[in-house]
């Protein structure tokens, strides 16, 4: 052979040799789920770096460095929990602000599939820094917050003076820190205010305006009742988010179901339209089949899926983003709206669409669940029972293209030998 049929040889080889190992992950058989790209079928899934690589029907297992096999299970985009409570500490008096009642994300997320999670108000405009140094900066998972219109975020019991004193509730402050740490701050939140006044919600919407951002409301708590229509109809902005949907407290917080004619109270529906987002926010005391059920049943489903994530919910009705996700599916929402509901259409709501979805070129964060077939019970905060046929598993997570969790080690090789 001649210099020059040699060198040809090598050339012609060399693509070969790269196409030998392409990406870092590939995933194949899977069943993939991407609302936002409209797939819902059978493909490969392909990862280089932190980047996802390739999306087709058939990619060959050899250019993969390291294949996961998933036929028989959902590939989706990695979940978005975007109300939960991970400002965890030992502050005594902190509850959900650096205290005992917040949990470590990296504790609770991968191992459901959750890949991004957002504090729902655990910090405010100057505990946020330090919440930012314990917790964003420390964790593997992506953690976003909506910062509470309280300075002092959810110090103390829901009771407590930096909860209730307005004092604490500066919309400039807040606008200021929203500002400063934008790649973090995704909203404003307002929470706990027991007194019969929107002075809490108009300083929070205020707020949300000068830094051009949404406010999540978690509403009621006083006596008399305010009115949820007056703050639906009059008072939030399209994209401004409400929070604990289904919850039940008939002393201090109005419902969206009339609990005397078992309907849906129609300026709920004219809100929707309006485009207030209802979210559900299960947490220990705000799901109840008094409400999800005639709600549901009249085609009223969450347009966002959140756990309300805290010490007090976990062990309870709520327990984790899967088993919130298996209750609405056990209320007839299909499985692709329950994972739209927890991925594409929440990175649109707190306004981070680089997430939640399966892009090539997107951050390769994904989920991979099993479908479980059986009789699995789910109850509420009021121990109502309801029985479904479905639930969902995590069998792997990845985030930012590595991979975080693995139920049953499907990454892993086969050893030749124990």
């Amino acid at each position: 052979m001649n210099k020059i049929s040699f060198f040809l040889l090598l050339l012609l080889s060399l693509p070969v040799i790269s196409r030998a190992q392409s990406y870092d992950i590939i995933i194949k058989g899977g069943h993939v789920i991407d609302p936002k790209n409209n797939i819902n079928g059978i493909m490969d899934v392909a990862i280089t770096g932190d980047k996802i690589a390739q999306l087709a029907k058939s990619i060959p297992a050899g250019q993969g460095k390291q294949v996961i096999d998933a036929a028989g299970l959902y590939v989706t985009p990695g979940i978005i929990d975007i109300h939960g409570h991970v400002f965890a500490g030992t502050t005594p008096d902190g509850d959900l602000s650096n205290g005992f009642s917040a949990l470590p994300p990296d504790g609770f997320t991968f191992r459901v599939g959750v890949t991004t999670i957002v504090d729902a108000g655990g910090a405010g405009s100057k505990s946020f820094p330090e919440f930012k140094k314990n917790i964003i900066d420390r964790s593997q998972t992506r953690v976003l917050a909506f910062l509470n219109i309280s300075s002092e975020g959810m110090r103390g019991d829901e009771y407590s003076v930096y909860q209730q004193d307005v004092k604490f509730m500066d919309p400039q402050l807040a606008a200021s820190a929203a500002k400063e740490y934008k790649d973090y701050i995704v909203g404003i939140k307002v929470a706990h205010f027991h007194k019969s006044d929107f002075i809490a919600v108009d300083r929070a919407l205020e707020a949300g305006k000068l830094a051009n951002i949404p406010v999540m409301i978690d509403f009621g708590g006083s006596k008399p009742r305010l009115s949820i229509e007056d703050l639906f109809m009059k008072r939030l902005r399209p994209g401004d988010i409400f929070t604990h949907t289904y919850g039940q407290i008939l002393e201090t917080k109005e419902s969206i179901v009339d609990l005397e004619t078992g309907k849906l109270k129609p300026f709920v529906l004219a809100a929707r339209k309006r485009g207030v987002i209802f979210d559900v926010g299960h947490g220990g005391g705000s799901f109840t089949y008094s409400q999800a059920l005639p709600a549901t049943k009249a085609g009223f489903y969450p347009e966002t899926i959140s756990t309300d994530l805290h010490t007090g919910s976990m062990n309870g009705a709520m327990k984790d983003m899967l088993n919130v996700m298996s209750k609405f599916m056990a209320l007839n929402m299909d499985l692709q709206s329950v994972i739209t509901a927890s991925t594409w259409a929440a990175a649109k709501a707190i306004k981070h669409e680089e997430l939640g979805h399966i892009s090539v070129g997107a951050n390769a964060d994904v989920a991979i669940l099993n479908l479980r077939k059986g009789k699995f019970g789910f109850y509420d905060v009021a121990r109502y029972k309801s029985e479904g046929t479905e639930k969902l598993e995590c069998e792997v997570t990845i985030k930012g293209g590595k991979i975080v969790y693995d139920l049953n080690a499907r990454s892993m090789p086969l050893p030749s030998k124990p």
